[in-house]
């Protein structure tokens, strides 16, 4: 089982335990993204520190760790590099950018764009585009933050679009941690949310993922009708009654999932 809660198929005897660790490496960064020793990357990533120091050293010579001024190891400026080729690369973002930028200027709240992928990470759904409308918290801003597929409202319309049993399982391997105090995380109640979405046509959260915050989504659809993503708007309980931003952006962002489905 991975971190991810899937093993994707691979063909052991093409298997290179030192590229895995290498990730490994790369991966002990997710929790904690401080400089860290190589004592503390060891620990994070489950290799001894010989093997931490070796690995370190060849990142550190590609650019893909840069030394801190504490001395510690932190992530590269290489890894935004990477970022960029697989934004450019996505033929979803590519297209979703205009129609998310129209919806921005017409919402005048913060519109986002989730990816879910169910067939490897189908836990988490992760923002590849974010266009922000006010002073927002810091991560509401960032793109490749993951949220848990159970509590967020894109991920829980992307579940909707699925099988009932495929959506059981991904229920009963999430951890279903609360990220604020309002965040339902009951699998009864996660499955009336799913089944108000079907006859909805989209979902909606309130505070479940930060304070204050009502989001609201619509799936969008590969050829096949499988959910490949979601598009969201977020707006603040200080400006909105949850009933009248519903009333207000449902109808958009089931527009704009719509015309982003193929």
């Amino acid at each position: 089982m991975t971190k991810n809660g899937r093993l994707s198929p691979v063909d052991e005897r093409l298997f290179l335990q030192s590229v895995a660790r290498a990730l490994d490496v790369l991966e002990a960064y997710a929790q904690s993204p401080k400089p860290k020793s190589l004592g503390e990357i060891a620990a994070s990533a489950g290799v001894n520190k010989s093997a931490a120091q070796r690995i370190g050293q060849t990142l550190l010579s590609r650019g893909y760790l840069e030394r801190a001024d504490d001395g510690g190891l932190t992530l590269g400026r290489l890894f935004l590099d990477r970022s960029f080729d697989y934004l450019r690369s996505n033929p979803l973002i590519e297209r979703a950018t205009p129609v998310l930028m129209d919806l921005r200027k017409l919402a005048g709240e913060r519109v986002d764009l989730s990816l879910f992928d169910s067939k490897f990470d189908d836990l988490s759904v992760v923002y590849a585009i974010r266009l922000q409308s006010k002073r927002e918290t810091f991560y509401a801003t960032l793109a490749g933050r993951r949220i848990p597929t159970f509590t967020s409202s894109g991920g829980r319309a992307c579940l909707a679009l699925l099988p009932d049993d495929q959506v059981q399982d991904i229920l009963d391997r999430s951890e279903r941690r609360p990220m604020t105090q309002k965040t339902i995380t009951d699998i009864d109640k996660v499955w009336d949310k799913i089944r108000e979405i079907r006859l909805e046509g989209y979902s909606y959260a309130v505070e479940e993922a930060l304070i204050g915050e009502i989001v609201l989504a619509a799936a969008i659809r590969d050829n096949g009708g499988r959910p490949v993503g979601a598009v969201h708007i977020a707006g603040s309980l200080s400006e909105w009654s949850v009933e009248d931003f519903r009333k207000r952006f449902a109808p958009l962002a089931i527009e704009a999932a719509r015309a982003l489905s193929t």
